[in-house]
């Protein structure tokens, strides 16, 4: 092949570059878009939740139950977990708001803008508001993912959707939210949460455990059973592909 061949032929690669690129970049930005209208639209339905009354947050006297970590599980699940983070960082945000705005006598724990007595909340608050929502949207995320690897069954894998995975990624999307955020309580606010819910500071740890049973482990049975009710429809091949949906590691 003589020199005119050699240049003849490169010219006709960056032709054919040429070509390709724009569509790749128009591709490029179109999944970009769609991933951010996505993104977008989990973050409505957790502001729907969060401030709509008696739905997201749902008022126990001393305390807040709360169903936020659904949509945010199964985003995690759905986009993977660096958008579920930023969800979970939303999440958090929502539970900052409604507590300086909409206090309960324990909301010095989730905000330093909010005081009773001679208690008030402090840096201690924003890590409790704020940590354990992030993980509820990273930690199902690797639950699911480490369920479908120990998976001997091919075939679940191929359709990429596990019974076990969806339930075990919500229960332990719910729990980290709540054993986290209970024990950063103990952690941070001992005697003040103590003095708040009138109990003595040596009994404040057994009235946490208390809290987590009676709130925490009912919201992972719901979770479980949202998510996997959610997640055995949007995590179908079909569905995904239809909507748009790929997560972070492309399952």
């Amino acid at each position: 092949m003589n020199h005119s061949d050699n240049y003849n032929s490169e010219a006709k690669k960056q032709t054919d570059s040429s070509r390709q690129q724009p569509g790749s970049v128009q591709l490029g930005n179109r999944f970009s878009t769609m991933s951010m209208v996505q993104v977008a639209i989990f973050g409505a339905v957790i502001c729907i939740m969060a401030f709509t009354p008696f739905l997201g947050y749902i008022p126990l006297g001393f305390t807040r139950a709360t169903i936020i970590h659904v949509p945010v599980i199964i985003a995690s699940l759905l986009m993977g977990p660096r958008k579920g983070a930023a969800l979970g960082l939303l999440f958090g945000l929502t539970s900052f708001i409604n507590n300086t705005m909409n206090p309960t006598p324990t909301s010095f724990v989730f905000t330093p803008f909010y005081s009773i007595g001679d208690v008030s909340g402090g840096w201690g608050s924003i890590v409790i508001c704020f940590i354990p929502r992030i993980l509820v949207g990273i930690v199902p995320y690797y639950v699911y993912k480490l369920v479908m690897w120990l998976t001997k069954d091919t075939a679940k894998k191929k359709s990429g959707i596990s019974v076990m995975g969806l339930v075990l990624a919500g229960v332990s999307g719910a729990l980290v939210n709540t054993i986290l955020v209970m024990n950063l309580i103990f952690v941070f606010f001992r005697e003040a949460y103590a003095a708040a819910n009138e109990v003595a500071v040596s009994a404040v740890y057994t009235f946490i455990l208390s809290v987590i049973g009676i709130n925490g482990v009912p919201e992972a049975i719901v979770a479980g059973v949202l998510t996997l009710l959610i997640g055995r429809v949007l995590l179908k091949k079909n569905v995904r592909e239809r909507l748009g949906l790929k997560n972070d590691l492309g399952y």
